[in-house]
């Protein structure tokens, strides 16, 4: 049996979520099935009640997938309730190259993520800079809050 994996995430903004993850991983926005013109129209067409849909909702993409097809399909499912706590799962961005490569290499490696990522509407919680160790990353979080190390 074949199985695929979607990352459902739970959001109140979800273009502003895929805008943001889309850059963060590499992805792109997921465009709609069977030549919709968009998500809404394509899930009108399967029956689903105009009163189910939020205002917006399918205008835009809401998920982003992998253009190489090697990774999940991440879903960014609107809530009405805001984050309150710390997340029990996170993305690790591995940048560096892993420990086979230099540690100044992967140091600006990491640095220029962190950068680009800071653009894009991320938040740098903590730098982890621990040379004896051979170890450098950065703890962020996306514009929810929703945290995530770049390694």
């Amino acid at each position: 049996m074949e199985m695929t994996v979607q990352l459902t995430i739970d959001c109140s903004d979800p273009q502003r979520m895929v805008t943001f993850w889309a850059e963060a991983l590499g992805y792109v926005p997921e465009p709609p099935p069977g030549g919709h013109a968009t998500w809404r129209a394509y899930w009108a067409a399967m029956g689903v009640p105009e009163a189910e849909l939020p205002a917006g909702a399918g205008d835009i993409p809401e998920s982003i997938i992998d253009p190489a097809g090697r990774g999940p399909r991440v879903w960014f499912q609107q809530v009405p309730e805001p984050k309150v706590a710390k997340n029990r799962w996170h993305f690790d961005l591995k940048v560096g190259g892993g420990r086979d490569v230099p540690l100044d290499v992967r140091i600006q490696r990491v640095k220029a993520t962190v950068e680009r990522l800071v653009k894009a509407g991320a938040t740098v919680l903590r730098i982890k800079d621990e040379p004896d160790m051979g170890f450098y990353a950065a703890a962020m979080q996306d514009p929810e809050g929703n945290e995530f190390d770049v390694v």
